[in-house]
């Protein structure tokens, strides 16, 4: 088995790629680090690539987590051994632990501690439990906000491990400003887990005035069997079967179009560690309305409508003023456009590569 001085552990990746896989993808190419190799499930278009086991990333639930956190604590250190490694890097904090695997690992959020009743005992127990003894034997923390950063002093303490922001970036050539008709609905994308706000977003929709009836909501996002089924039968309770569309996952290819026609992205977010439709929205020229909480306002700063997602009289009145005010809309969409291009992924797998180049 040839030498890879630094072996990058992408076994999580799932088939259809969201958040934290999407981070992981767009990092690699930028890496421009010689002696590597790369471990996920599926081929990637990378020539030091080797197969990670299947079966064991989001695709298969929770015994997909389960088997993928085996295979880490006991095949993993032997393929770091016969690599000779002398780094490992997880873009998301998972490592062996008590072994010789000198770690990188990228913490992006510690939302199931923060709401750990609305989450599963198994993710709840992965982050109080484990993913402290990943980051206190990790060499460095990658963080992808000043807010994550918060949240592990918040909720860990002070740690003597140091610790680097790399914020998250979007891909230039696929979100960009498509100069297409605007169509009447707002745009929400994400999971419909409860400290996504969904409930709140959907009765702040049903107090629009009236001269918004031609409005619609488009929910994007993979269902959740916990939790939208009651987001169907609080749209039905409120009468707004013929104007809120659930449109399920969207493959990546079809959202610049997407968010590109809508009037604005609309997300509410209680907590987030970055927030990705944000930027993502904003490279696009779309106005955003997003929470003024966690690292929202970090990734908007002034180009963004920030409200506080728990007023629902407030978040209806900013959707109201993007819909009616031309002038509000045209200043969002300019300062959306100037705002996403502080960030790259170019700009981040560099600061990336600099911190895993110190230790190898």
């Amino acid at each position: 088995m040839p030498q890879a001085d630094l072996l990058i552990n992408l076994a999580f990746v799932p088939r259809q790629p969201t958040g934290l896989a999407v981070y992981a993808l767009n990092i690699l190419p930028h890496l421009g680090l010689t002696s590597q190799a790369v471990l996920a499930p599926h081929p990637l278009n990378h020539h030091h690539w080797q197969p990670s086991p299947p079966n064991a990333t989001s695709d298969d639930g929770t015994w997909g987590h389960g088997r993928r956190l085996w295979w880490t604590q006991t095949r993993l250190p032997q393929l770091y051994q016969q690599r000779h490694s002398r780094l490992l890097f997880s873009p998301i904090p998972e490592a062996p632990l008590w072994s010789r695997c000198h770690t990188v690992v990228t913490v992006h959020d510690l939302i199931p501690l923060r709401f750990s009743s609305q989450m599963s005992p198994a993710l709840v127990a992965y982050c109080r439990y484990y993913l402290p003894r990943v980051i206190g034997q990790a060499r460095h923390i990658l963080c992808n906000s000043l807010a994550t950063q918060r949240d592990i002093h918040e909720f860990f303490g002070p740690l003597a491990t140091p610790q680097t922001v790399t914020p998250l970036a979007y891909d230039h050539r696929r979100y960009q400003w498509l100069d297409l008709p605007r169509q009447p609905y707002l745009l929400y994308l994400g999971r419909h887990a409860p400290y996504k706000n969904l409930v709140r977003l959907i009765q702040a929709f049903a107090q629009l005035p009236a001269g918004a009836t031609d409005l619609e909501l488009w929910l994007g996002g993979g269902g959740d069997r916990r939790f939208t089924p009651a987001l169907h039968a609080q749209v039905d309770a409120l009468g707004l079967g013929s104007r809120v569309r659930f449109l399920g996952y969207v493959p990546e290819a079809d959202l610049p179009r997407l968010i590109n026609q809508a009037v604005a992205l609309v997300f509410p977010s209680l907590w987030e560690g970055f927030g990705l439709p944000v930027l993502e929205a904003m490279a696009c020229g779309t106005p955003v309305i997003t929470s003024n909480l966690a690292s929202l306002p970090e990734v908007a700063g002034e180009a963004a409508l920030l409200i506080d997602p728990y007023r629902v009289e407030e978040l209806a009145a900013a959707m109201a003023a993007v819909w009616q005010d031309s002038q509000l809309w045209q200043q969002l969409h300019r300062a959306g456009l100037e705002r996403a291009q502080g960030f790259s992924w170019a700009k981040t797998g560099a600061a990336t590569a600099a911190v895993l180049q110190a230790y190898l």
